[in-house]
């Protein structure tokens, strides 16, 4: 299931890009909290915190407890929904953070796991097509797992998993089309080499022959 992290913020006096470069420079990063009926507080995080967090092999649905600095031990649940990483440095610039009580059920996509070989593939010289790789649940907080394993062992060629199949936790609910294909078995796609046409070519640029008509010289 989904775990708690604490991470200290502060709320931020100054907004705009020339403070949110000169906060980067400091290794802080801009951020914002939102949702929840309230207003969005701008605030910022401490760089190596957040990334040793992040590096720390959690779920990609982490619940944080944001402890709000000088505001009396002011605390709340929230979740990232946007994670913005410069294109060119690699390093996180900004975060959406949304807050979130523990007693309401949230949406979020869940990774899922493929566990054993399909026996199409392993027998029947089949290909696996893994075609969705998440899926969205309906849960609370405390509940989101950090996967959803998927047992392909199985699947035979032609066949395939929808949606409504996984197996999930109790308490967790699927939440977006049952139908959707997550994985199938096909066949393997045979590469078929181009069939040498010289023949048809020479047959193509041969002159056809032409019965003269008429009386030849010698017959005159």
């Amino acid at each position: 299931m989904s775990e708690q992290r604490s991470i200290d913020v502060k709320k931020r006096e100054t907004v705009g890009a020339n403070a949110n470069r000169r906060l980067r420079a400091q290794g802080q990063i801009p951020a914002v909290v939102y949702g929840g009926g309230k207003d969005t507080v701008p605030i910022q995080v401490d760089r190596k915190t957040l990334i040793d967090l992040l590096k720390s092999g959690g779920s990609e649905n982490a619940i944080f407890l944001l402890k709000l600095a000088d505001s009396g031990g002011q605390e709340r649940h929230a979740m990232i929904r946007d994670l913005q990483v410069d294109p060119v440095s690699r390093q996180v610039v900004h975060i959406d953070f949304q807050r979130i009580l523990m007693t309401e059920r949230v949406r979020v996509q869940v990774p899922i796991e493929l566990v054993g070989t399909a026996y199409g593939v392993k027998t029947e010289s089949g290909l696996l097509d893994f075609v969705h790789r998440e899926v969205q649940v309906e849960c609370l907080p405390g509940d989101i797992p950090r996967h959803v394993e998927l047992d392909v062992t199985p699947l035979h060629i032609g066949q395939h998993v929808e949606a409504r199949e996984l197996t999930l936790p109790d308490g967790v609910v699927l939440a977006e089309e049952p139908d959707r294909v997550i994985v199938s078995v096909s066949h393997a796609r045979l590469e078929v080499a181009p069939v040498a046409a010289e023949g048809l070519i020479e047959a193509d640029k041969a002159e056809p022959e032409v019965a003269k008509r008429g009386k030849t010289d010698e017959e005159s």
